[in-house]
């Protein structure tokens, strides 16, 4: 093939090359001058592109085609559910080899709901609009709201896996593992230093010969573009031809326009090939460099954190240190700590983990101040060191509660029997997460087998038993005349309930149906108790308690639960009443939120949020408590409790301040008045009151309690072996005393035998109420034994109460009416 010579276009009698593309010798020194202004601009206008493509990323619909050479890509899809909610839209991102998927864009800072390897993944489309993908057992059935949409993400989808498998094949050959999860591992090889001086340099001699590729780009792009309207202008004169002879010349210069397009195509082709292998040989080497400049900032991180932390710790100690002090009455003083109520506009100051929790709506703000009369003086001064003593001072002059010095401990009885105080250790097993969840795959949430390694060995019968600990509150309570100082014993009895679980991140044994706890303290404290699992689908527990010192106590716990992510709020649902037998005052509370965090990642650690509202409805006078959720920017004191006591017309009586895991005051109110207005307008109200009296305070954890579940004195005697309890009690259970024993791996298996026997008997029951639906008649389900269901006439709910019997069958001897359970 001979060689084809053209006009040049920069004057006559100047001809180029096409099979080479070379100017003509008279245009080089126009073509070096050209060259020289290219490759100095050349990095201003990758810097301007670059820009562009950072602004065009920014601005483009979440939806849109990606960028060419984009390495992300965005977009809503519909995506297979389960048969009940068909296919749900969610917000897709394909990044880095990976697509993962949130409920909505907003997700994506904290909670991703799945993610699939493309590397390993087969990507297939069923019809029209249908993507579906599938990697190591996990499939993805997409949907797309077009044709147009879903050919995007197929595209985008091969694009990502072909890239994906490309870098793991590359870093495989190199001795590096893909990270593709944005997970930097480290690499001891040299590169991995960061740059020296020599590194610079020939980096920015990379970017210059970068920069001369890029300019030669841009020359092709120029001619293309130049040569294509050409092109194009010859091919509209030939349409207006007439006379064939022209016809010919035309159609000549046609071909010779389009041999010059398919050169300069070439030309450029051969360009990109070049800068893609110069970008190639140099790519590894910059994401080593990258992934070692990331690793530094994620030890920053980790770092700033951990300071964080101390601080915060430092500022916690600081600000517990006064506390712990005995503040003379001499002066006046405002315990912005303690009995300071939060204020509803304070509630900006919390992070993000308590932003479900709201603040009382009708309770204002408040102020206690505290009283300077002299002689309040002399008895302020005999409570405060009466309080600091762990002994009850005495109420003020108007109160009429008979109480001995030695009510607050709960022991005027000594203890007729010798009860344990040691269980045997945790033992110190490693606990693999991935060995769990991987037996789950495909399988029921209901039919989980969950590892006793989550678990305490004790039952939630038992830990609802343990409200009891601090029942010498109630004991001193009845004795009390005055209904409002009663109120306020009831209230920090409320509260010590929660003191136990400060340090108990276990969960507790869940209760099979039919199975009950007994508590008999008649002889040494006067009191019994007897829970029993009334339902299982919800669970579902009731709990009734008599005492010989004037009370009565009974609820029903149904507990729901939420899993948010980063932690899992427990709320117990049902109503708990509690009467005094001389006076009749009947008093019916709820408890709060129970939140555990860290449970992905990171130590457990419990709190508790929310309002208590509490409410005497004989005599209806209430006590409101708030339970201030933990925040790491507060300066409030944590797990604060705040609350007020309220007679029958509104008027505050008692302020009640304190924590759930350490103690409870109250303090008389003597004067009230309007205070200075808010940020939002609102006027706070400020209580002068007496010096704060000592309700109730926490008993010390036996010793070695961190290694014994930190089980309180009480927890550590509940699974304690009795003689004559009903067959179905919690202490005959076997998984669960496998588990107190330290024999774990027996354990294990005992709990998932006793868990398919229940579900067998489950099966059975529906078996025969279908049988008897068939058959037309009437199927009794499951009842309780000792407890039965009825209307509460306060709350107008269903709840089940005690309807006797237990204690007798126990007199007697009797179980033959229990279920085998066990």
């Amino acid at each position: 093939m001979g060689r084809v010579a053209a006009p040049c276009n920069n004057g006559p009698g100047r001809i180029v090359s096409f099979l080479t593309a070379v100017p003509c010798l008279s245009c080089k020194q126009q073509q070096q001058r050209r060259q020289q202004h290219h490759q100095s601009a050349a990095v201003e206008r990758g810097r301007r592109r670059m820009s562009e493509q950072g602004k065009s990323a920014a601005s483009t619909p979440a939806s849109g085609t990606p960028a060419p050479g984009s390495d992300t890509y965005k977009g809503w899809l519909f995506k297979w559910t389960n048969y009940i909610k068909g296919y749900q839209r969610r917000w897709f991102v394909l990044s880095n080899g990976l697509l993962s998927y949130y409920r909505t864009q907003a997700e994506m800072a904290h909670t991703c709901r799945g993610t699939i390897n493309l590397a390993t993944a087969h990507i297939d489309t069923e019809d029209a609009c249908n993507i579906v993908l599938s990697s190591g057992g996990r499939t993805y059935h997409l949907k797309a709201s077009t044709e147009v949409e879903r050919q995007r993400w197929v595209t985008a989808l091969e694009l990502a896996k072909a890239k994906a498998i490309r870098m793991m094949n590359d870093q495989s050959d190199n001795g590096h593992t893909a990270s593709l999860t944005h997970c930097y591992q480290s690499d001891d090889s040299a590169d991995e230093e960061p740059t020296s001086q020599s590194d610079h340099s020939e980096i920015q001699g990379t970017l210059k010969t970068l920069a001369s590729k890029l300019d030669d780009l841009s020359t092709c792009n120029e001619l293309i573009a130049k040569h294509g309207a050409a092109l194009q202008r010859s091919l509209s004169e030939l349409e207006t031809l007439r006379v064939p002879l022209e016809g010919g010349e035309k159609i000549k210069a046609v071909n010779e326009r389009a041999t010059l397009f398919r050169i300069t195509s070439n030309a450029m082709i051969n360009a990109c090939r070049d800068f893609l292998e110069l970008a190639e040989s140099h790519s590894r080497r910059w994401q080593r460099v990258l992934q070692h400049e990331r690793e530094q900032r994620t030890h920053l991180e980790e770092t700033i954190e951990q300071l964080a932390k101390q601080h915060n710790s430092l500022e916690r100690a600081w600000r517990e240190a006064p506390a712990h002090a005995v503040n003379t009455p001499d002066t006046p003083t405002t315990d912005t700590g303690v009995s300071e109520r939060p204020r509803k506009e304070e509630a900006s100051d919390e992070d993000e983990d308590t932003e479900y929790f709201d603040a009382m709506e009708d309770s204002p703000a408040f102020i206690t101040v505290t009283a300077t009369d002299p002689s309040q003086h002399r008895r302020s001064q005999s409570n405060l060191s009466g309080a600091s003593g762990g002994q009850p001072s005495d109420w003020n002059q108007d109160d009429n509660c008979s109480v001995s010095s030695n009510d607050f401990s709960g022991k005027e009885l000594q203890p007729r029997r010798k009860r344990r105080s040691r269980i045997s250790e945790k033992p110190n097993y490693s606990l693999n997460l991935w060995s769990i969840m991987k037996n789950c795959i495909g399988k029921e949430l209901s039919k989980i087998p969950m590892p006793v390694n989550f678990n305490e060995p004790l039952s939630m019968l038992q830990r609802l038993t343990e409200d009891l600990e601090y029942h010498e509150l109630l004991d001193k309570a009845a004795r009390c005349e005055n209904s409002l100082e009663q109120m306020c014993l009831v209230a920090a009895f409320s509260v010590s309930s929660y003191s136990t679980t400060v340090h108990r991140t276990a969960k507790p044994f869940n209760p099979l149906l039919g199975e009950t706890y007994e508590l008999d303290r008649l002889e040494e404290f006067g009191y019994r108790s007897l829970c029993e699992q009334v339902s299982h689908h919800p669970p579902a527990a009731a709990h009734h308690v008599v005492s010989q010192r004037g009370w009565s106590l009974w609820q029903e716990i149904t507990i729901a639960s939420k899993f948010r992510g980063k932690y899992l709020s427990i709320m117990p649902l049902g109503a708990i009443h509690l009467q005094f037998h001389a006076s009749g005052n009947h008093y019916v509370w709820r408890k709060v939120t129970s939140t555990v965090h860290n449970i992905i990642v990171g130590k457990l650690w419990i709190d508790q949020s929310g309002d208590i509202d509490i409410v005497n409805h004989r005599t209806k006078e209430t006590c409101q408590l708030k339970f201030s959720p933990y925040s790491y920017f507060s300066r409030e004191v944590p797990r604060k409790v705040t609350g007020v006591v309220m007679d029958s017309d509104g008027q505050a009586n008692y302020i009640l301040s304190g924590t759930w895991d350490e103690k409870m005051e109250s303090a008389k109110i003597v004067q009230s008045s309007r205070g200075s207005s808010s940020s939002e307008g609102k006027q706070k109200t400020v209580y002068q009151t007496l010096s704060p009296k000592l309700l109730w305070k926490k008993y010390p954890l036996p010793e070695n309690a961190e290694n014994m579940y930190y089980f309180s004195s009480l927890a550590l005697t509940l699974n304690e072996e009795e003689d004559g309890v009903s067959i179905t009690d919690s202490r005959l259970r076997p998984d669960q005393r496998l588990m107190e024993a330290g024999r774990w791996d027996e354990a294990n298996a005992e709990k998932q035998r006793l868990e398919e026997k229940q579900r067998a008997v489950r099966r059975r029951r529906e078996a025969e109420a279908s049988r008897a639906i068939d058959e037309g008649e009437d199927f009794e389900g499951y009842k309780p034994l000792w407890f039965h269901q009825t209307t509460d006439e306060m709350t107008g709910e269903n709840i089940f109460v005690y309807k006797g019997g237990y204690w007798e069958a126990k007199d007697r001897q009797d179980w033959s009416m229990c279920p085998e359970i066990f």
